[in-house]
């Protein structure tokens, strides 16, 4: 049911079969492999997907957006720093130094270590660049084509290209991996919360089962009821470890909403639910019912990243055979 590679690793697990020397990549996106193709969709109409695709077993984080940072964003002409993410202490984890040209961007201590918390405050379009980024093999890849044909664009509707390797999930692709679960109802069902359950969970960290990051009475953080600005109210991705959806992701409740690919007009989708105080005043922002839409950056909003299949391990082999063939290199994006 689950399988997880890391970027780098498949890379050097290439580069071996094949006799190459490979370097590691910059960051690290464990992904899950979503398979069960072809499923009927749940009675909301989402869900179904005809083909097996990767997904984010988490949020992309903090750190792995301040690595972007420090590769693609020196200048930044595009915004993919938001200056409320070194300011806003419910959520900070970045610091900029320095000027145009040569910024440079740190992971910060608030209230704790804020490396494997969820990014916050970006944009649909900050997440498309950081798709492109990952396709163009990170360090200077570009941000502008790949997954997505920007060439500067910071809104509008903007589809995925036919040769995305990385990309962010489509609506169906993300509300399958969140509840779909075949196992469920005597052959292939839906839970209504992405921690595999039909009742609301609760919120305290740890490995109790159906938990999230939420307002349920108080903050999961402080177990307190007041707001405090100068409070961090993240969790670590994965930090309710027993409370993955089946396919082993994690955080696809609360924490913070996520984009998808689903578009409104100008609006990009929305779904997972916050740390926050819900919209809704519940849970029923995790429940899969609930959609929203949203063209800003906010200190509720992140995003994961969905992505080809990884090769089995009988293609590595195949690709160390064709090396000796005469294939001279080769690399995933």
């Amino acid at each position: 049911m689950l399988k997880t590679f890391k970027i780098k690793s498949v890379a050097v697990a290439i580069g071996l079969a094949a006799g190459i020397s490979i370097t590691d990549a910059a960051i690290t996106i464990d992904l899950v492999n979503i398979g069960d193709v072809g499923n009927a969709a749940d009675t909301t109409g989402y869900g179904s997907v005809g083909y097996s695709y990767d997904i984010g077993k988490y949020g992309v984080t903090i750190g792995q957006y301040a690595s972007f940072l420090n590769a693609a964003a020196q200048t930044d002409p595009y915004g993919l720093y938001n200056i409320n993410m070194g300011t806003d202490l419910n959520v900070a984890g970045i610091t900029q130094s320095g000027s145009s040209g040569s910024y440079t961007y740190s992971v910060m201590s608030n209230g704790g270590d804020s490396t494997n918390r969820p990014i916050s405050y970006v944009s649909w379009f900050d997440a498309a660049r950081f798709a492109n980024w990952l396709q163009n093999g990170q360090g200077s890849g570009s941000t502008e084509t790949g997954a997505y044909t920007l060439n500067g664009a910071t809104s509008g509707v903007i589809s995925k290209n036919a040769n995305a390797t990385f990309w962010i999930p489509s609506e169906n692709e993300w509300y399958k991996a969140a509840y779909y679960d075949p196992s469920k109802a005597g052959g292939g069902g839906y839970w209504l919360y992405p921690t595999q359950s039909d009742i609301p969970p609760g919120n305290t960290i740890g490995n109790t089962p159906n938990q999230a990051n939420f307002y349920d009475t108080t903050f999961s953080v402080t177990e307190a009821v007041g707001w405090d600005t100068n409070q961090n109210y993240l969790t670590d991705e994965g930090a309710f470890s027993g409370s993955q959806s089946f396919y082993g992701t994690f955080d696809q409740g609360g924490n913070v909403f996520e984009w998808n690919d689903s578009v409104d007009g100008s609006l990009h989708g929305l779904r997972g639910g916050s740390w926050f105080i819900a919209l809704n005043g519940t849970s029923t922002d995790m429940i899969s019912t609930t959609r929203w839409t949203d063209d800003t950056e906010r200190n509720i909003t992140g995003f994961r990243v969905a992505a080809v299949p990884e090769p089995s391990t009988w293609f590595l082999l195949l690709l160390g055979v064709s090396a000796i063939f005469g294939i001279r290199k080769f690399r995933k994006a």
